[in-house]
């Protein structure tokens, strides 16, 4: 019983102690709920650092080159070599237009070459001819020219001399005449004489003499006047002759002047034929590139897509016949809120994913667009002053991505992106 009493006592000593338990259980929640604040903070500050070290969006999205393929000339489509989602590659035949009209206007264009080419060899046979029979013709008519006067004043000088000749031969036949009267006078008197006896027979008959001497001497005088006379009308017709060959020469000389012109018109006929020439090889370029355009090509290499030539269809030059998407070079436009560009760069660090694969890609920004994207809209909002409402815009960020990110061409144009830019570097 005493033991009992005692362990009674024992047990119910220790009230007072546990009045103190609450308090430090308290302190221990206290303590426990500091802890959990502080891990809370400490993981708030590493979480918002995080959130802070990049930028996302979900406005975002593949980008690429859509290369539309379009006839340059118009024809009729003979083949269609190539399907909707059919791979090509650069340099492969697309399609095919009938080239029958094309061959024809090459024949015909090389046939006008040919003809232009032959009438330019012509002219330029020509000219050296003409350049040399124009120096020739004008030489010849200068040394006629000179010819003439040197004829002219030969004629003129020999018919002063057949003047002269003939003004002695009168004075000559003048003195014989005087001589042939005063010796017939003579021998009228000495006749007279004769039958007088007055003087000798022999007398007389040298005075008779005399005056046959003195007319024989008027005859061969007067005969010298007539050759004289002869000699100058020779000279008079040579002088009259030289005087009409001066101006012939002086024709044939302006003749020869407009030789020049004449060569200069042969080298303007020449540079037409030579420009006539080039406009024809320039047709016949093009005719050749017409013939050329009915041979379609994949510009690039990559995806065919929006097919809509059949055979059998008419083409016009512009009109799209399908298009080839190169999935070599793609990247990705993200449209970011601009409060999000404050650290934006180039060469900052980009990972992304794609809705279709789950697989992350690397990236990095090479620019930012010039302006918004409501401002290269086809109509441009203008807000008005009265209702103004201020919306956050959002601008164009360009991300190319890495080397051999694509390599297996998964990124098609088109792909909803979700990009996170990284913002220290």
């Amino acid at each position: 019983m005493a033991d009992t009493i005692v362990e009674q006592k024992s047990t119910e000593a220790p009230p007072p102690p546990a009045r103190r338990k609450p308090r430090r259980s308290r302190a221990r929640i206290f303590l426990v709920i500091g802890v959990l604040l502080i891990i809370v903070a400490i993981g708030g500050y590493f979480l918002w650092m995080y959130l802070s070290s990049y930028e996302s969006t979900d406005d975002a999205q593949i980008d690429g080159h859509v290369n539309a393929i379009s006839a340059r000339i118009s024809g009729h489509l003979s083949e269609v070599l190539v399907e909707d989602a059919q791979i090509v590659k650069a340099g492969d035949v697309l399609v095919k237009i009938d080239p029958r009209d094309y061959e024809v206007a090459v024949s015909q264009a090389q046939a006008n070459l040919a003809d232009a080419e032959a009438s330019l060899e012509s002219a330029r046979t020509d000219l050296p001819i003409i350049s040399t029979n124009t120096a020739s013709t004008l030489q010849n008519a200068k040394s006629s020219r000179a010819d003439a006067n040197a004829g002219l004043l030969g004629a003129e000088r020999q018919f002063e001399a057949a003047e002269a000749r003939l003004a002695t031969a009168q004075a000559q036949v003048n003195e014989a005449e005087a001589n042939y009267k005063k010796a017939a006078d003579d021998a009228a008197r000495y006749k007279l004489l004769v039958d007088k006896d007055e003087i000798s027979r022999q007398t007389y008959d040298q005075a008779e003499q005399t005056a046959l001497a003195a007319k024989a001497t008027v005859a061969a005088q007067n005969a010298a006047v007539l050759e004289a006379r002869h000699n100058a009308g020779v000279a008079e017709a040579a002088i009259q002759q030289a005087q009409t060959k001066i101006p012939q020469a002086d024709a044939s000389i302006q003749s020869a002047m407009t030789r020049p012109q004449q060569v200069s018109q042969s080298q303007s006929r020449l540079k037409s034929a030579a420009a006539k020439v080039a406009e024809l090889q320039a047709q016949l370029d093009q005719a050749k590139l017409n013939l050329s355009y009915t041979i379609i090509v994949a510009p690039v290499s990559g995806i065919v897509g929006k097919k809509t030539a059949e055979i059998g269809q008419n083409v016009s030059p512009g009109e799209q016949l399908m298009a080839v998407v190169p999935l070599d070079d793609v990247w990705v436009t993200a449209n970011f809120k601009e409060t999000q560009l404050r650290k934006m760069k180039p060469g900052q660090k980009v990972k992304f994913t794609v809705d279709a694969y789950d697989h992350k890609f690397s990236g990095h920004v090479t620019g930012i667009g010039g302006a918004s994207g409501s401002r290269y809209s086809l109509l441009p909002p203008e807000n008005a002053t009265g209702n103004y409402v201020k919306v956050v815009q959002r601008i164009p960020v360009r991300i190319d991505l890495e080397p051999n990110e694509n390599k297996d061409h998964l990124l098609r144009p088109g792909m909803s992106v979700d990009p996170k830019v990284y913002l220290a570097q």
